[in-house]
């Protein structure tokens, strides 16, 4: 056998048994395309506004965006996210903020993690936490985590709270300190 052909014969069986060492199951190849491992839609840098007869009611913005479908469909954030509510009038209500945000539509719920931070404009109070979720359907959140609640008179530490949407009623549980805060009395002469 001349070495050419001999040559040719073992790059043959080479690659012959680099294509059939590759094979991947076909049921691993259609788990890893499936709809619900994939995004649908992937968005950079969004800005999103959502109003009604023409008044603002909030604007989201998020440095990347991910919509899922399948059979639990969902959206998620996976580098935060920033939300800020308006009134009627046009005037700020709340925001919120989280590094990872994820709204699962079917449960019609909404989780953020990791320095979540809600601010109420109107009350002036702000509650921080390491994760938290809004029950849509029930108006309702909650975290199951360590809650710092600051107000304009008092912060107060808790192991977990539960308050409704609106966040007018709350319940701190397991209350480590509420510090009273006290105005600056000194004045200038």
């Amino acid at each position: 056998m001349k070495p050419e052909n001999f040559l040719k014969s073992i790059l043959i069986i080479l690659t012959m048994g680099v294509l059939f060492s590759c094979e991947n199951s076909l049921e691993k190849v259609m788990q890893i395309s499936s709809s619900d491992t994939l995004a649908l839609l992937t968005a950079d840098s969004i800005d999103f506004f959502r109003s009604d007869s023409g008044r603002l009611q909030m604007e989201l913005k998020a440095p990347l965006m991910r919509k899922f479908g399948g059979k639990n469909p969902y959206t998620d954030f996976p580098k935060g996210f920033y939300v800020v509510f308006y009134d009627t009038s046009g005037q700020l209500v709340s925001r919120i903020s989280a590094n990872y945000g994820i709204n699962l539509e079917n449960e019609n719920r909404l989780e953020a993690r990791n320095n979540v931070i809600i601010y109420n404009f109107k009350t002036k109070e702000q509650l921080n936490t390491e994760s938290l979720v809004w029950d849509k359907r029930k108006k309702e959140i909650f975290s199951h985590a360590f809650v710092k609640i600051t107000t304009p008179d008092k912060v107060i530490f808790g192991d977990s709270i539960w308050a409704n949407e609106s966040f007018s009623k709350r319940k701190i549980y397991g209350v480590r300190a509420t510090i009273e805060v006290e105005e600056d009395s000194t004045s200038d002469y």
